[in-house]
């Protein structure tokens, strides 16, 4: 049976996916009376995790902004936010200049939770990284660098008052997807996340690009650290036009390279078969010193060009030619040099980053503008922030709502937030997380998590979204806890004040009529909503009014 390259990533994910799942720790509830009964009910409801019969209203501009530029607010961050100006228009630029710029934000509280981890890895070079963890002889060791990385990005999402860095990061880290639990990813994740993303998220894409294609975790997973002459690796090249830059909407599949159009003024309009083979060799003898094939390269796992591998004779790549001869690192960066700067890629990436930070399917006028953007400063040092910058301040992001659901990372992270959870990893989080379907850094295929409603509201994820708000708020999970009547004030003791306090806590806005009508049935229970409750009644019926709050479209929506 022939199979593809692309079908046996995706077939192997399934198999690596259910493979993971067999070894991590066992359910948070075993040994417990599991909490079905509430989650049965829910799922009774298909209507209430995500109705989709009519577009919602338009949310106010500091609800939009907290939930599209980060992982929603936390409880001091509405007064905060409404502190920086007297319109909502300034109170957006004020915002929005702040976290353009994250090195300025004091982030001594996210700062503090970071280092009473403790981690060891993550101010190491990729050389000491190498050293200690790549060329270790257990395994623990050998994964922590991957293991660490994850648990800081999550305390960095729930605590970091740098949010859209944190949120642009996660977007990058997609477009770039590896998976990190391959064997040449895991041991130099830390780098990969510190020293590719992290350090070019608001940069220059063309330099982003050839840091990614220099990093060693990237070398060996898309297996360009073992192309040579004798035999070149594609996969590389192939991910290289059709995920990060270009786009296989661009491919015109085994089409004769001079018979795409623009071809013969040297400005092909698509790339074809033949370019992608022609940036295989361009990209051969790009090497990882690992000394596992000539002791004398060394053993650092720095990025090297090994001239023994390198293709030397003429290529062809989008129109290009390069001529015998050429060293592998003018070969390779010629490569870059001419995906990077095709129209094509400006229009990909700047529709990438309108359907992140806008809608699912972005409207054309606000892509237009971000293309014109990223062309005018291709060699802008700041050129991704130049184009983030036109994106978030266009009528198209202050005027759209309801059309991009957030995704399981972000709904997890934007629920503990919003009830000021105090939270540390552990295996039962892990366990329960993995199973909304976007375990951190897991996904094994190249392409990145999907970015589209679609993939993240069918019935099975919407029961996983309650399930993980039962444990998280009702004490399931050890390590995690939210003392959700302590914020509440005493005085607040009728079915509708009470919901109406944490409507506004949880979502920083009014509800549908309807919807409050329930919320407010559901607290009184046939009493009437305007006479008090007691304790008891309150300590049983806030924690599921909080989840019930967050089931509901109103939070699921970015």
């Amino acid at each position: 049976m022939n199979v593809t390259r692309r079908q046996f990533l995706q077939d192997g994910s399934l198999v690596v996916a259910g493979s993971l799942l067999a070894g991590v720790a066992p359910a948070p509830w075993v040994g417990k009376t599991p909490p079905f009964p509430r989650v049965q009910r829910m799922a009774e409801r298909p209507d209430l995790p995500l109705r989709t019969d009519t577009a919602p209203e338009l949310a106010p501009l500091n609800v939009i902004v907290l939930n599209r530029l980060g992982f929603g607010a936390r409880p001091p961050d509405w007064a905060a936010y409404n502190a920086l100006g007297s319109t909502p228009a300034a109170r957006f630029s004020a915002y929005l200049a702040q976290q353009l710029n994250p090195a300025a934000i004091a982030d001594g509280d996210c700062d503090q939770r970071l280092a009473a981890q403790n981690f060891v890895s993550l101010a190491k070079p990729l050389t000491q990284l190498w050293t200690d963890h790549t060329l270790a002889d257990d395994y623990d060791t050998f994964s922590l660098p991957f293991r660490e990385t994850v648990q800081a990005t999550w305390i960095r999402a729930l605590y970091s008052k740098r949010q859209f860095f944190e949120v642009l990061a996660d977007f990058w880290h997609n477009h770039f997807n590896l998976f990190g639990w391959h064997d040449g990813v895991v041991s130099v994740f830390v780098h990969y996340d510190r020293d590719v993303i992290r350090a070019n998220a608001l940069g220059n894409f063309r330099q982003m690009l050839e840091a990614v294609a220099t990093s060693p975790a990237m070398l060996y997973y898309l297996d360009n650290a073992f192309s040579s002459d004798d035999g070149p690796n594609e996969n590389w090249a192939r991910e290289l036009f059709e995920l990060h830059t270009l786009g296989v909407e661009n491919y015109l599949g085994p089409l004769d390279q001079a018979a795409v159009p623009g071809y013969s003024t040297g400005n092909p309009t698509a790339y074809v078969d033949n370019d992608v083979y022609e940036a295989a060799r361009a990209f051969t003898g790009w090497r990882v010193r690992d000394d596992d094939y000539d002791p004398e390269v060394g053993n650092t796992g720095e990025f090297f060009t090994y001239t023994p591998w390198h293709d030397r004779f003429q290529k062809t790549v989008l129109g290009l030619h390069l001529r015998n001869d050429r060293p592998a690192l003018e070969d390779g960066r010629a490569v870059l040099d001419a995906v990077a700067g095709h129209p094509a890629t400006a229009r990909y990436l700047c529709t990438k980053l309108c359907r992140r930070f806008i809608a699912d399917n972005p409207p054309q006028a606000v892509i237009d503008a971000a293309v014109a953007v990223w062309t005018a400063n291709q060699q802008a040092p700041d050129q991704i922030k130049r184009v983030l910058q036109t994106i978030l301040t266009s009528n198209e992001f202050a005027n759209t709502w309801g059309e991009k659901v957030k995704r399981p990372f972000e709904f997890v992270a934007s629920a503990l937030r919003a009830v000021d959870a105090e939270w540390a990893w552990s295996d039962g989080f892990q366990w329960t997380f993995a199973q909304l379907g976007q375990a951190l850094f897991e996904w094994p295929p190249p392409n990145g998590y999907p970015d589209r409603h679609e993939a993240w509201t069918g019935t099975n994820v919407m029961l996983g979204r309650w399930t993980i708000l039962t444990y998280c708020l009702e004490g399931w999970l050890d390590d995690i806890s939210a003392d959700l009547l302590s914020q509440m004030p005493g005085n607040i003791r009728t079915p509708i004040a009470i919901c109406d306090f944490w409507i506004a806590r949880l979502l920083g806005r009014a509800m549908g009529t309807d919807d409050r009508q329930e919320l407010i049935e559901f607290v009184a229970q046939g009493r009437n909503p305007e006479y008090d409750l007691s304790q008891e009644l309150i300590d049983e019926r806030v924690p599921r009014l909080v989840e019930l709050i967050i089931m509901f479209p109103d939070f699921q929506w970015r």
